[in-house]
């Protein structure tokens, strides 16, 4: 199997290709080629309207987050008094992939709590990821939990691949994963190919975006067609999704990626 088979490049609608109305935006990402999408918060968007949109330019959807509220305004996973909201939003989740056909979910673990110590908050965090996950895996459904920058995403509580690498494999089903997005890993760690190639078993979704500031591939510090040679030639199999801001002066977002791997379809 060759990595056409096992590596879908996608675009991530949230940020790309601007901030346009949804049927322009899905329109331009089909007409630059891709087969594929992720939407972050599809719960923010008029369902009905979003599965017609997706029929109609004959985009698959990748990916989803769960998502968060006023109060927990970067999720539920890890925190104490957010039972009732975690499962709510998860099984919230969970009905729009199945409905929109997406089998990967960023489950967003929220803040560290003051005074609450860091074990209490993943040993909650593991005890949920277990049962959404078994729940999950029903439906074919990956749950994912992500690492983000703690510059950009202040106290989050996963923020070093390590600490995401580890409550995958304290929870240790097969369908909860990493989501490696190596812009967060560049602003935290760099050292990206050598920990990737270290993490490469336990990722389920990548994403790319330049550093600094999430911008365009070409425009920053990351060789990101360096990165993407090591990631094809990899064991990984899954979605490598385009998430960053487009230019600013308007041109072609797409253009670093050649078109022949934009109309690539995952077999899964």
């Amino acid at each position: 199997m060759g990595d056409q088979d096992r590596i879908c490049y996608e675009a991530n609608a949230h940020y790309l290709p601007g901030e346009l109305p949804w049927d322009e935006r899905l329109r331009r990402i089909a007409e630059a080629g891709f087969t594929t999408v992720e939407i972050l918060f599809p719960q923010r968007q008029n369902l009905d309207e979003l599965e017609s949109l997706l029929r109609a330019y004959s985009l698959r959807l990748a990916l989803i987050d769960t998502e968060s509220d006023d109060a927990y305004p970067r999720g539920h996973l890890s925190i104490p008094d957010a039972e009732e909201r975690f499962w709510y939003r998860m099984d919230e989740a969970l009905a729009i992939c199945r409905r929109l056909g997406a089998r990967r979910i960023n489950v967003l673990a929220g803040r560290h709590i003051s005074g609450v110590p860091h074990e209490r908050q993943l040993d909650i965090a593991v005890g949920r990821l277990r049962q959404a996950g078994a729940r999950a895996a029903d439906d074919g459904i990956m749950l994912l939990v992500e690492a983000l920058n703690d510059h950009d995403n202040p106290g989050y509580f996963i923020s070093r691949s390590s600490e995401g690498i580890a409550l995958v494999d304290a929870v240790g089903l097969p369908n909860v994963r990493f989501q490696h997005d190596f812009y967060h890993m560049q602003v935290m760690e760099g050292n990206l190919i050598e920990t990737f190639k270290a993490n490469v078993s336990k990722i389920g979704h990548i994403q790319v975006g330049d550093a600094p500031g999430r911008i365009m591939p070409g425009l920053g510090e990351i060789n990101i067609p360096n990165i993407l040679k090591v990631v094809e030639a990899s064991a990984y199999a899954g979605y490598v999704g385009l998430e960053y801001r487009p230019p600013s002066d308007g041109s072609d977002p797409f253009v670093w990626l050649p078109r022949e791997k934009r109309g690539r379809i995952l077999a899964e």
